[in-house]
């Protein structure tokens, strides 16, 4: 009762969230008075096979391509990712540290050669990974944000893959319910957003800062939107759609997931006191809501459950000399109970996301869809484990392999019907 209390106290502000973006819809901005200057910027990594639909994606913009540059880092490479990426109209640069490995090193190494090569050329710097595809509207509605004076702002991150596996329709809807009832419920209360991963924008002001890009622990994007609500920086939301591949496997999941959690422990551990005296000293709610994203709250349930657990197998094996048949009954109900609170708050988590962005989802096998709802708690679960074993364990950076060769068009002419 007392986790179930606890994740209701601190966690209820997620809750508004989710009833603002359900009832408000999408935020929308007014059109831009002028069109910006952009360079899209991807790392990648052996990607030959996912990097040109990407670059062909960001070159069929409704927007003027005068104004776009596409620049690929092949980091690395041993296969014919630079070639492929040229042909298709990309600017290519080839990386070769191993000593620095990493997206974020890629980053850093990319943006600081562009402000060299084209100095106050860009006004801002899209960042993309190549697996990415790319709605024709993108670049317009991000620029419509972007025109308003924000110095960061993420789009809405959907995924080309929903019907592989139940791996991929649980991130999925995930990153639908991050978008439409997190980022976009955030934007709408006026409070800071946060870039996830990839298909966000950054001023080119915050590059040229920092000389390149000085945010290095596994997961750089909540680095960077850490530090964005300590020091009052807003990031803006924007409903332009970009396309993501998901991992198919449990395997590759969990490879991926033990990394993103490594890194918020590093965040968190990192900027942890900065976020408590920004939401103090300041009162931004930004570091409030990014300090209890960065925070491991799934390792107070797992400690619940843990107590609970070993009291139980204590009490029953000492056949009512250390616990009496009430107090192991209670014990039992605690741990039930915290499961079934987390399995219903996911599952209505889910259902609700699943309903309100159904035109968002593609994937043409209906049963996946449906089953997803029941699948997504679970998927949710396995977090729990992910932050013990990441506390212990040494995580590198390894990349995801990307292999889901599909086009736009393809991508969004899988709709359930």
């Amino acid at each position: 009762m007392l986790v179930v209390g606890f994740f209701t106290v601190f966690f209820a502000y997620q809750a508004v969230f989710f009833v603002i973006g359900a009832l408000k819809g999408e935020y929308r901005y007014p059109k831009a008075r002028q069109n910006h200057r952009y360079a899209f910027f991807i790392a990648a990594h052996n990607e030959e096979q996912v990097i040109a639909n990407l670059v062909r994606s960001i070159k069929a913009q409704d927007y003027p391509q005068e104004l776009i540059d596409v620049f690929v880092v092949a980091d690395s490479c041993t296969d014919c990712t630079a070639e492929v990426a040229r042909s298709a109209g990309a600017i290519v640069y080839e990386r070769n540290d191993l000593a620095r490995k990493g997206k974020s090193w890629v980053m850093d190494y990319g943006f600081a050669r562009i402000l060299r090569e084209y100095p106050g050329v860009y006004e801002g710097f899209f960042v993309f990974d190549a697996d990415n595809l790319v709605s024709p509207d993108f670049t317009t509605i991000m620029n419509d944000a972007f025109d308003q004076g924000y110095m960061a702002v993420t789009g809405y991150r959907n995924s080309k893959n929903f019907g592989s596996s139940w791996i991929s329709a649980a991130y999925a809807t995930a990153y639908l319910r991050e978008a439409r009832f997190l980022n976009n419920a955030r934007m709408i209360c006026g409070t800071s957003c946060a870039v996830s991963g990839s298909g966000y924008l950054v001023s080119a002001r915050i590059i040229e800062a920092m000389h390149g890009w000085q945010f290095h622990t596994l997961t750089e994007d909540i680095q960077f939107s850490t530090f964005c609500a300590i020091h009052g920086v807003r990031i803006a939301y924007a409903p332009a759609q970009f396309y993501d591949e998901q991992p198919v496997t449990f395997k590759a999941s969990w490879k991926q997931r033990m990394r993103w959690t490594k890194g918020f422990y590093q965040v968190f551990f990192t900027y942890g006191a900065h976020l408590i005296k920004s939401m103090v000293r300041f009162r931004r709610f930004s570091a409030y809501d990014m300090f209890m994203t960065v925070a491991p709250g799934n390792l107070i349930t797992l400690i619940s459950i843990l107590a609970n657990g070993t009291f139980l197998i204590v009490g029953l094996l000492s056949h009512g000399f250390l616990a009496t048949d009430t107090e192991i009954a209670t014990c039992f109900e605690s741990i039930v109970m915290t499961l079934v609170a987390l399995y219903q708050t996911y599952f209505w988590m889910g259902l609700f996301t699943t309903i309100l962005e159904r035109r968002s989802i593609h994937c043409t096998k209906r049963w996946r869809v449906v089953l997803n709802v029941l699948t997504f708690p679970l998927f949710m679960f396995t977090y729990i484990p992910l932050i013990v074993a990441a506390l212990f364990l040494k995580v590198d950076w390894v990349p995801t392999p990307h292999s889901i060769s599909l086009t736009l068009d393809e991508v969004v002419g899988e709709t359930a019907s």
